[in-house]
C-alpha cells in the first residue's frame, strides 16, 4: 500500500439488542463480543443489589437508588428503565468514550430503552431477538431457576407485548437455535461495519490516493 496513505481511527458503530427477558440475548451478546475482537458489550448502571456471583464493575456498575436517580436528573443516561421493579441505565460518557476510541458497542437493553435511544438522535443499528414461540420461552424462564412462577408469568405478560414492538428494529433474528442465531447476529455487526459512511474516513484516505498525480 502507498507509504503516504494514512489511517485514522474510525468511530465504533453502536448496536442496540432487545428481546423478552429468557429469550437468551445476553448470552447471545456475549458470545458475539468473544468472536468479534473490535466490540464491547456496554456495561449498564443499575441500582439493583448484586447477585450471587456477579461483581461490580463487571457484570453492571453498581451504584445505590439516590446516586441513580441523580444521574437521571443529570441527564447523564443514553437511556434508563424500570425493570420488573429495578432500574438499569446506560451511560452517555462511557458509551461515547468507547465509541470515540474505535470500538463497536452493543447494548443490551429492553424496547423502553430502545425507543429512548432512537429518540435521542444517537446513530444505532437496532435488532430484535424473538422467542420461537410463547411456550419455549416459558420452558426457558423455567429452566434458569431464577424465578418464582409469579415473577415468570408477569414476565411471560410482558413478553407479549415487548414482541409487538419487532417492527420498531432494523433486523430481527429468531433465536430457535443458539449456533444459527448468533450466525445471523454476526453476519448483521458485520455488514453493518462495512457500510460506506461507518467505513470511514479510511476509504476517503485510500480513494484520494487514486487522486494523486
Amino acid at each position: 500500500m502507498d507509504s503516504k496513505t494514512r489511517f485514522s481511527v474510525r468511530k465504533g458503530s453502536l448496536f442496540v439488542v432487545s428481546a423478552p427477558s429468557g429469550t437468551g440475548k445476553t448470552s447471545l451478546v456475549e458470545r458475539l463480543v468473544e468472536l468479534m475482537p473490535n466490540m464491547v458489550e456496554s456495561r449498564s448502571y443499575t441500582a439493583r443489589s448484586p447477585r450471587p456471583g456477579e461483581t461490580n464493575g463487571v457484570d453492571y456498575n453498581f451504584v445505590n437508588r439516590e446516586t441513580f436517580e441523580s444521574m437521571i436528573s443529570r441527564d447523564q443516561f443514553l437511556e434508563w428503565a424500570d425493570v420488573f421493579g429495578n432500574l438499569y441505565g446506560t451511560s452517555k460518557a462511557d458509551t461515547e468514550e468507547k465509541l470515540a476510541s474505535g470500538l463497536d458497542v452493543a447494548l443490551v437493553i429492553d424496547v423502553n430503552g430502545a425507543r429512548q435511544v432512537r429518540q435521542s438522535g444517537a446513530n444505532a443499528t437496532s435488532i430484535f431477538i424473538l422467542p420461537p414461540s410463547p411456550s419455549i420461552l416459558e420452558s426457558r424462564l423455567r429452566g434458569r431457576s431464577q424465578n418464582s412462577n409469579q415473577e415468570i408469568q408477569e414476565r411471560l405478560k410482558v413478553a407479549r407485548e415487548e414482541v409487538k414492538a419487532f417492527n420498531e428494529y432494523d433486523y430481527v433474528v429468531i433465536n430457535d437455535e443458539f449456533d444459527a442465531a448468533l450466525g445471523r447476529l454476526k453476519d448483521i455487526v458485520s455488514g453493518c461495519c462495512a457500510r460506506v459512511p461507518d467505513a470511514r474516513p479510511d476509504v476517503d484516505n485510500i480513494v484520494a490516493t487514486f487522486e494523486l498525480k
